[in-house]
């Protein structure tokens, strides 16, 4: 390796250290693409654990949901229960209301006999015959027929003494109905009374209580509604973000490394071997790392014997056409002396074989100085005389050496440029080579009673010159490889000329100017060569 390759790598490595980091140099997503195991399986892996988390928030949902209906049917037993309680407070409070309103002073008064004035004997039989229907219906709604549900065990001894108060004040309001109106029966009333007031504090304490524990329960209810919808939404967010998370950590341990395989793969397309690709994986990809690494060392091994190779074909061309154009010159040469008679006559017969000898001798020496032209250009060895000159007069030159082949095929010549047009910045002789190779090419591949334009304009601060026949055309796909080294159409190898380097050479002129060169062209409908020169500053 190289001084200066090395060099280049260490400040592609030092170019790498500082680049910043991205997701996929996430250590975690590190620690991930290093799992042996296979991007199958760790997709599958993915996918389950995404399903366990959806399983999981379902499943905790459906718990939330039993705790809330637990509560909710907790609640409603304990709304039946404080709905019959309170209705055993309704009764008993109306029996206390009752007795008060026959043994209290506000209604009568108890006279010397023991009778209460102010009222008579049916009103007061009545309402003691109202006490005792109510006190008949307490009694059984205290018993599960009667409540409709079974009381706790709490409730229990609450209820027990309910009865046991409404039984014994039942007795003595019975008493009371069937004594002698005329006896004293202050005494019972006032037992009934105290009796009637222990059963509605019990039914009320009883009653309260429920109230109570159902408002509490209420109140916990709405406590933990808030409570499990919080949680709900804190799980179901951290399963969200878990699931992101895994999502998140897997496909940048698949995008990073398939990211840098690329980046890597657009530079050894670009012609950059200097580098190798980091993937750490310990599955397919990172086996297609490590492929592309020896395919990049590979590639930069044939690159530089090919390098090497190209150089030394260069080399020898150019020698070759060298040692070659000595003798043709001198067979060129003599043939000439010989054709014009500077030692003698010749006959018809010595005189064609000379033209044949003659014509031969120039395309062969054509043919070399375009090998010996592309070799140096290809070795790097051209260098350009650039100097401005006078565009429109190279044109003209050009036009005037093919005009007599153009004249004796019948092919019309013309010539048109931009007033504006004129002085150019580069190397004349070669692109004046240019011009002759584009307009000799239009000129031998146009048929008889054709015509080739020559056209030299200004358009986007550049010189664009155009060389357009009226020929057989060039199919779209040979449009990129008439371009390159010994390649020609069929209509080329017909002709029986040339060797397909004139255009390849006159590509790489143009664009050692800065220029590019391109052709327009379908088959049956002639073609148009473009090359174009950077302008001369005014």
């Amino acid at each position: 390796m190289s001084e200066a390759h090395a060099a280049e790598q260490r400040k592609a490595t030092v170019v790498e250290k500082r680049r910043p980091l991205s997701r996929g140099d996430n250590p975690l997503v590190r620690a991930v693409g290093r799992l042996p195991a296979r991007v199958h399986t760790k997709l599958l892996i993915a996918f389950v654990g995404t399903a366990v988390l959806l399983v999981a928030v379902g499943v905790f949902g459906l718990r939330v949901l039993a705790q809330s209906n637990d509560r909710v049917e907790k609640l409603g037993a304990l709304q039946k229960r404080t709905s019959a309680y309170g209705k055993l407070r309704s009764d008993s409070s109306h029996v206390r209301l009752l007795l008060e309103e026959n043994v209290g002073s506000d209604f009568y008064r108890v006279n010397p006999a023991g009778r209460p004035a102010g009222r008579g004997e049916t009103g007061r039989l009545a309402v003691d015959r109202a006490i005792a229907d109510a006190l008949a219906r307490i009694g059984p709604a205290t018993l599960v027929d009667g409540l409709g549900f079974v009381p706790p065990s709490e409730d229990e001894g609450v209820l027990r003494k309910i009865r046991l108060k409404s039984g014994g004040l039942s007795t003595i309001i019975r008493e009371i109905i069937e004594s002698d109106p005329g006896e004293d029966q202050h005494t019972l009333r006032l037992r009934a009374e105290q009796l009637s007031r222990d059963l509605d504090q019990l039914a009320t304490e009883l009653a309260n209580a429920t109230t109570a524990k159902t408002d509490d329960l209420i109140t916990q209810n709405a406590s933990a509604y808030t409570s499990s919808r919080n949680l709900v939404i804190g799980v179901a967010a951290g399963a969200i973000v878990l699931a992101l998370l895994l999502g998140f950590v897997l496909s940048w341990s698949l995008i990073g490394p398939i990211q840098r395989i690329n980046t890597r793969l657009a530079a050894i397309a670009s012609g950059d071997f200097s580098g190798h690709v980091d993937v750490s994986n310990r599955d397919e990809l990172g086996a297609l790392g490590a492929n592309v690494n020896r395919m990049n060392d590979e590639l930069r091994r044939l690159y530089r014997e090919l390098e090497a190779a190209s150089r030394h074909k260069s080399e020898f061309l150019a020698n070759m056409s060298h040692e070659l154009r000595t003798p043709l010159n001198a067979i060129i040469g003599f043939s000439q002396v010989l054709r014009e008679r500077m030692f003698g006559e010749v006959n018809e017969k010595q005189e064609e074989y000379l033209d044949d000898i003659l014509s031969s001798g120039n395309h062969l020496l054509s043919l070399i100085n375009d090998v010996l032209d592309l070799s140096k250009v290809e070795a790097g060895q051209v260098e350009l005389e650039v100097a401005p000159f006078s565009l429109r007069e190279a044109l003209e030159r050009g036009v005037v050496m093919v005009r007599e082949r153009a004249m004796k095929d019948g092919v019309n010549v013309a010539l048109g440029t931009h007033p504006g047009v004129d002085l150019v910045t580069g190397d004349e002789r070669r692109i004046r080579q240019v011009i002759f190779n584009l307009l000799s090419n239009a000129v031998k591949f146009t048929p008889a009673g054709g015509a080739v334009d020559v056209r030299a304009t200004k358009v986007d601060g550049e010189v664009r010159v155009s060389v357009a026949d009226t020929g057989p055309g060039i199919a779209v796909e040979d449009h990129e490889r008439i371009f390159e080294e010994f390649h020609q159409t069929e209509t080329g190898v017909e002709h029986l000329e040339g060797t397909g380097l004139g255009l390849a050479l006159s590509k790489r002129l143009v664009e050692l100017h800065g220029g590019r060169i391109w052709v327009d062209s379908e088959l049956g409908k002639g073609s148009t060569f473009v090359f174009t020169l950077p302008a001369r500053p005014a």
